[in-house]
């Protein structure tokens, strides 16, 4: 039997690596193809808001990533809220945003949720999707979100462990929170640091996306390693 293939849609090269290494870990049997745009990032950061003209950028590549034969389309980025639910709306396939799962399961943790972001532009969007989220599965639940200066900026540069320890350092703010969400995929290389240094559960994107996503393509429901539930 032919292996589904996901498409992995990339605007940032630091997410690539911690998204393969999840399905790696979740899903090693997938068929994945890499589609990268790596001026979307820094472009989204000169914006105050997201443009018509990169929505029409980031549709295009997921109309791109269907028509090489995707069985499903995992977006790795997530500052582009709107252009993916556009996308989703366009195409017959699954989309899945990247922090989609992640919400749900950090939802299913408690009310008191907390998010450790180092990419200011992808903030409001990521809180917005949150209320969304929470308003269907715990409306009482609360968010508090913790912004991790110059972090993306090491990482970059190639200085992943100085990213790492300060995201690390920045979670003890968030310690008595029911579960820690890590924002982006980049933020997923300092989960162990961050699992060390705080007793509540930490979640990754990477992991809850793939889970969702074989899920979504397969409509298999894979055991939870301790990855995604520490």
């Amino acid at each position: 039997m032919k292996a589904p293939r996901i498409v992995l849609l990339h605007a940032t090269p630091v997410a690539i690596d911690p998204i393969h290494e999840a399905f790696a870990r979740g899903w090693p049997e997938a068929d994945l193809a890499n589609l990268l745009d790596d001026a979307l990032s820094p472009d989204r950061a000169r914006t105050p808001d997201l443009t018509e003209e990169m929505i029409d950028r980031f549709v295009a590549l997921a109309h791109y990533g269907h028509r090489i034969g995707a069985d499903g389309l995992l977006v790795t980025c997530s500052a582009f809220g709107p252009a993916i639910e556009r996308a989703a709306a366009e195409l017959p396939i699954p989309v899945l945003k990247p922090n989609e799962a992640m919400f749900a399961q950090a939802l299913s943790h408690g009310e008191r949720i907390g998010m450790l972001a180092t990419f200011a532009p992808a903030v409001v969007t990521m809180e917005d999707e949150f209320v969304e989220a929470a308003a269907r599965l715990r409306p009482s639940a609360t968010l508090t979100t913790v912004l991790v200066p110059d972090a993306m900026d090491r990482l970059r540069k190639g200085d992943a462990d100085t990213h790492n320890r300060l995201v690390s350092e920045y979670a003890s703010q968030l310690g008595h929170m029911d579960a820690v969400m890590l924002a982006h995929f980049s933020t997923s290389r300092a989960a162990e640091r961050v699992r060390a240094r705080i007793a509540a559960p930490v979640l990754t994107s990477p992991d809850a996306a793939v889970v969702r996503m074989r899920e979504m393509v397969t409509g298999v429901v894979p055991v939870l390693s301790a990855m995604v539930y520490p």
